[in-house]
């Protein structure tokens, strides 16, 4: 039992839908926190209003609550619970925290007698009050930059007018640096000041003076009501100060501090801790160093919660820092619990690194038209990647291949800037493929004393890059036949891929590839242990890497593999990488299922994935993880060391979808629907040939190639007309055009953007409404899941429409014929699992739009609606485990549940915010009515038209 006997029942607060700034690491940490609790036999309640989470499944906690946050709702769950004792706030981000304080202010947590755990109010209050927090640090005698508070516009300008420029304006009590802002010039003061008081709930800002070219670094600390206080990792930004910390990209341990600077940081970081508040539970404190031999250090802030650096914290060293955390809330000790991955040491110790860990964030600016690209102190990223390492360099390689923009790493693979002005200005104005362009810069002859001065990097990293870059050069000097094993092996260890390498020797990929097979440079995989190999690890937690032979006393040569096989049947699950707008936590919601259902069957299962965070990428969710980029090369060598029975793809989106080709192409067997039906669907020509042969009608279309072509299917077709390439994801690049100037425009735009693209050219049905519904099929039976109607007219993308669960305004005759031709449909293209249906209805006749035979954005939403386990079974139909006919399904939902999106537009002031067939939301709520009558669905449907852009 936990060390508090008098904690038996616990309301935990989730951080609601996605947006830029707060994603799903809070998905991951509040998971892990009700698992954690739930252990202690503790009975666990959560408010939580995102349908796409593995947190909000029923089986996560004793009680769901898919309900908005709002205090309303807190107090609709107390009084249905009234044995609630404490609340746990701080697994849920800025949202949790700041709903508690709200609940706080108005006396809830009193009337009902709830106890706040993991943290207290008055740290939340010392923390975000600017102020306040730089009054008390000066106190305790931790150094901050000059700064000082306004409350109003005119104060703002006499604080600016002392401090002179540079300036930050940091808003308080916000999320993701909204607000925030760097201030170069004097003419740009007002309209940020204004922005920042505005954004605030308390209408305050603190005003600092700027640090520019300061390094920055961040410390994870957890601390127990003993007092013990663990650090659990050092994080340092590769990028300095003036890069929000969620927009830079970051190395675990910290790689340019002298081991004095590191102590005194510790010490700060603890004392810090302590000053704030006597609470248990965890804690991330953000500094920033001076670029000299001084190494003057400087706090910049402290949140008393578990934070997005923490999901890294926790992925990067193996030390689960939400459980350890959820436990510390209710009582114990970090002496008595044990470490989860030795099972055999204490939780009171700090871990210990003997690789290296880089984090790249993952941006989508191609979604919001005519943004600032440009990277500050308000986050702009929707996602990141994670890569482990035994280099900075490998770590660093590896990261650039999982983030999946068409790139291979960096360099090497003829997509770098050549353009001298270009170069520059992307280092000058911090660009989001910045990572990329100092590769190039390089490449150019720029000397790295200029990249240093411009870019404020330290001259570590950009050795780092040189060494990189002259090893290319090196290489290139070779052919394929000439080229020596000691040369090959060191552009491996250095992350190279085979496609880099072969870009270098003017070869193939598969030349490379056999070329080291023969040559015996294989990947090796070695644990993440958290105590650099000085305890057994228990935990099957992997990452790749090249390792030089060894050769024993007795004249065995070999190379250490701590990743073994076992002669178990075997599935692997591929993820769904890097969140991006159009491919979100959903994808990873239905891979946690896929692995779940496996492991059911029987089978080992097996996850790769490079999200950090993420519940897929937790170390105990699948029987083995490969924490490696969804990249080729690497699933491949995968594949070949663990032989799996198959593999599957239709439940990590298009990431993984992506890669069905190749592993149809070199034989591996794919759980499911086979490769052939996969690109029957997303091959528009052959598509609608299946639909001409069923009599089932779809908007007349036509496919081009060129512009011309374009051009003159228009004559035929007639505008309004829908252009869209094919394999892309969330709508990229679709747009409604009306005259053949745009048109044109639009086309040429797209195949310089995506060359070689068919484009497909739909006649738009102005004025249809659109309809949804997914599916389980086992290739002879087919189970409708659901069937959704979209408030917004057809045109709006499906992932930016209000989905209504089920139809509200669709007479019989069309519902059938949805049902008819979504079976028909799934039996054609050979369904074997999952697939959802898009329509578009008009004149009660039912058009198709198109059909993606694996699963969607939706199901999770369905499958929450209906409270089915909806993932579970399609995954067995996928395994040849069950037919459909095997499950007793029995959907439960009175009323509607209506899935609403959620926008992140402020973070891009001035963007187009009008919606049309390109997907823009980042996340999603879930809204349960009783009836039609209800304010919220009028509201919503009095509105539908006001978005449409053409």
């Amino acid at each position: 039992m936990p060390k508090n006997k008098n904690i038996k029942s616990i309301l935990l607060i989730g951080s609601g839908p996605i947006v830029i700034g707060q994603a799903c690491e809070f998905d991951y940490s509040g998971s892990q926190a009700l698992r954690s609790l739930r252990e202690d036999g503790i009975e666990t309640i959560l408010i939580n209003s995102n349908p796409a989470t593995i947190m909000t499944d029923p089986t996560m906690a004793d009680h769901v609550y898919l309900l908005p946050l709002t205090t309303k709702s807190l107090i609709q769950i107390l009084k249905e619970h009234p044995q609630i004792d404490a609340v746990l706030p701080t697994m849920g981000g800025q949202t949790a925290l700041n709903l508690c304080i709200e609940a706080d202010e108005k006396g809830i947590w009193e009337d009902f007698n709830v106890d706040i755990i993991g943290v207290d109010i008055d740290a939340i209050n010392i923390t975000e009050d600017r102020e306040q927090f730089r009054e008390l640090m000066l106190k305790i005698g931790v150094g901050m930059a000059p700064q000082a508070t306004a409350t109003s516009y005119l104060k703002g300008k006499e604080i600016a007018q002392e401090f002179g420029f540079p300036l930050v304006i940091r808003a308080s009590y916000t999320l993701g640096g909204a607000g925030a802002s760097f201030v170069h010039k004097e003419e740009d003061f007002d309209e940020l000041l204004t922005r920042g008081l505005e954004v605030s709930p308390i209408h305050e800002v603190m005003i600092d003076k700027a640090l520019i070219g300061w390094k920055e670094y961040e410390l994870e600390l957890l601390r127990d009501k003993n007092d013990n206080v663990v650090i659990i990792c050092t994080i340092e930004n590769m990028d300095p100060m003036g890069i929000h910390t969620g927009d830079s990209i970051t190395v675990a341990p910290a790689m340019t501090l002298s081991d004095k600077t590191y102590q005194k940081m510790r010490d700060m970081a603890i004392h810090m801790m302590r000053s704030i508040g006597d609470f248990a539970g965890g804690c991330n404190v953000q500094f920033a160093v001076s670029p000299d031999d001084e190494e003057e250090i400087i706090a910049i802030e402290i949140n008393p919660r578990v934070s997005r650096s923490s999901a890294l914290a926790s992925k990067a060293t193996g030390y689960p820092i939400a459980k350890i955390a959820a436990k510390l809330a209710i009582g114990y000790n970090l002496d008595e619990l044990l470490n989860q991955i030795t099972k055999s040491t204490s939780a009171l110790f700090e871990p210990t690194l003997d690789y290296v860990v880089v984090k790249i964030p993952r941006w989508n600016f191609d979604k919001f038209e005519g943004s600032d690209r440009t990277l500050g102190l308000q986050m702009k990223a929707v996602g990141e990647v994670m890569a482990i390492g035994r280099s900075f360099q490998e770590a660093l390689h590896k990261a650039t291949q999982s983030l999946e923009i068409k790139r291979n790493g960096l360099g090497a693979d003829g997509k770098g800037y050549t353009n001298y002005d270009t170069v520059i200005e992307k280092l000058t104005y911090a660009s989001w493929d910045r990572v990329f362009v100092i590769y190039d810069a390089i490449a150019m002859g720029i000397p790295l004393s200029r990249i240093h001065a411009i870019t404020k990097i330290d001259m570590w990293y950009l050795r780092q890059y040189e060494e990189l870059f002259e090893l290319q050069k090196e290489i290139s000097t070779y052919t394929i036949n000439t080229l020596d094993r000691e040369l090959l092996l060191e552009a491996k260890q250095k992350g190279y891929g085979d496609r880099q390498i072969a870009h270098m020797l003017g070869c193939l990929e598969s030349e490379v590839y056999n070329k080291r097979s023969e040559l015996k440079i294989n990947r090796v995989f070695k644990l993440v242990d958290t105590c650099a190999a000085e305890f057994k690890a228990q935990t099957p937690y992997y990452y790749s890497t090249f390792e030089s032979e060894v050769e024993t006393a007795d004249g065995e040569v070999y190379v250490e593999n701590e990743s073994v096989v076992t002669d178990k049947k075997k599935i692997i699950v591929l993820g769904s990488g890097p969140n991006r707008i159009g491919q979100g936590i959903e994808f990873d919601y239905c891979c946690v299922h896929g692995v779940l259902a496996s492991a059911e069957c029987g089978y080992e299962t097996i996850m790769i994935n490079c999200n950090p965070e993420t519940v897929s990428t937790d170390f105990d969710i699948a029987d083995k993880l490969y924490f490696e980029p969804v990249f080729w090369e690497h699933i491949y060598d995968i594949i070949q060391h663990e032989k799996p029975e198959g593999v599957i793809v239709q439940l990590g989106g298009q990431t993984a979808l992506k890669l069905a080709e190749k592993l149809e192409k070199w034989g591996v067997k794919i759980m499911g629907t086979s490769f052939k039906a996969l690109d029957l669907a997303e091959d528009r020509g052959s598509f609608s040939n299946i639909l001409k042969e069923h009599n089932i009608p779809y908007p007349e279309f036509d496919v081009a190639e060129t512009a011309d072509e374009a051009l003159a299917i228009a004559d035929v077709l007639d505008f309004p007309i829908l252009v869209r390439p094919s394999y892309v994801l969330g709508g990229q690049g679709m747009k409604i055009v009306i005259n053949k100037k745009d048109l044109e425009e639009h086309v040429v735009g797209l195949l310089k953007s995506i060359p070689g693209n068919k484009l497909l050219l739909d006649h738009y049905l102005d004025g249809a409404i659109e309809a949804e519904a997914d599916a389980i099929c086992d290739g002879e039976n087919v189970y409708i899941i659901g069937i959704m109607e979209h408030i917004e007219p057809c045109g709006v993308h499906s992932g930016d429409s209000n989905a209504t669960l089920p139809p509200f305004n669709l007479g019989e005759f069309v519902l059938q014929q949805i049902k008819d031709h979504t079976k028909t449909i799934a039996l054609a293209l050979n369904t074997v699992g999952l697939i959802n249906v898009q329509f578009a209805v008009k004149d009660d006749i039912v058009y198709i739009i198109e059909a993606n035979p694996r699963a969607s954005r939706t199901v999770p939403f369905i499958a929450k609606a209906y409270k089915e386990p909806y993932v579970n079974y399609a995954t067995k139909v996928m395994l040849g485990e069950k037919k459909v006919t095997d499950f007793d399904f029995n959907p439960q939902l009175e009323g509607y549940a209506i899935k609403q999106p959620v926008f992140s537009f402020n973070k891009f002031p001035n963007v187009n915010k009008q919606l049309g067939p390109e997907m823009k939301s980042t996340g999603e709520s879930i809204l349960f009515i009783d009836s039609l009558k209800d304010d919220q669905f009028y509201d919503l449907y009095a509105r539908r038209k006001m978005y449409l852009s053409k």
